[in-house]
């Protein structure tokens, strides 16, 4: 009988290969990182969101009230001013070189101005001067320097015609309601051909009376 044949020997195992372990191995660190992604995400969102809010400004602080003082807070250069009422028809234009406005007195001042005002009787008074220093309410006016106020003719209802009056003088005070000029410095008054010159004046444009005051000449004409 014959004997079985001898097995052979068990072949040795071969130690593993770079290539295999390494596929392996980045798939664990990988495995391990994205567990803690989120963390890491959540931590950049908060580290930009400190320094958003350390770049944005805060909120203004209340600033303290600035003493109200007499420079003026704006102005305006070359600039014309009209102004409509509810028809839509032109009542009173403003023209000027240079418009200051002072805040402690709210007064406006017009540098080289020229003033139209149609009333609704379409009567026209123009005004200029060298400076125009106005109110708040533009219901007062001063004016200075080579002023001249002319109130042109006009022909009212009832077929009267109002002659132009013209004054002149260095320094003229206009007030609105009612109308009425003033001067304490020498004026000079034309109305149509007549001329009177004077130290001071009152002029009451509601009643149309002229009061004179000092040394008064006057040129009067013939009708």
């Amino acid at each position: 009988m014959n004997s079985p044949a001898p097995l052979p020997p068990p072949r040795p195992l071969s130690p593993a290969t770079p290539g295999r372990a390494a596929p392996r191995r980045s798939a664990r660190v990988w495995d391990r990182v994205s567990i803690y992604l989120p963390v890491l995400l959540m931590g950049l969102m908060a580290l930009a969101s400190y320094w958003l809010l350390r770049a944005t400004p805060g909120p203004d602080l209340p600033r303290a009230e600035r003493p109200v003082t007499h420079e003026p807070d704006y102005f305006m250069r070359r600039f014309s001013v009209k102004v409509f009422d509810a028809n839509g028809e032109l009542t009173n234009e403003i023209f000027g070189a240079e418009a200051r406005h002072r805040p402690d007195t709210d007064m406006v001042e017009i540098d080289q101005a020229r003033i139209r005002s149609v009333q609704p009787d379409g009567l026209l008074t123009t005004a200029t001067a060298q400076r125009v220093t106005s109110n708040g309410a533009q219901t007062e006016f001063v004016l200075e320097g080579d002023a001249v106020v002319v109130r042109e003719a006009v022909r009212k209802t009832d077929g009267t015609v109002l002659p132009r009056i013209e004054f002149r003088g260095d320094l003229l005070r206009v007030f609105m309601e009612p109308q009425r000029l003033l001067s304490d410095r020498p004026v000079t008054v034309v109305r149509g051909s007549h001329r009177i010159q004077a130290d001071s004046l009152d002029y009451q444009g509601d009643d149309r009376v002229v009061l004179f005051k000092g040394r008064v000449k006057a040129q009067l004409s013939p009708r």
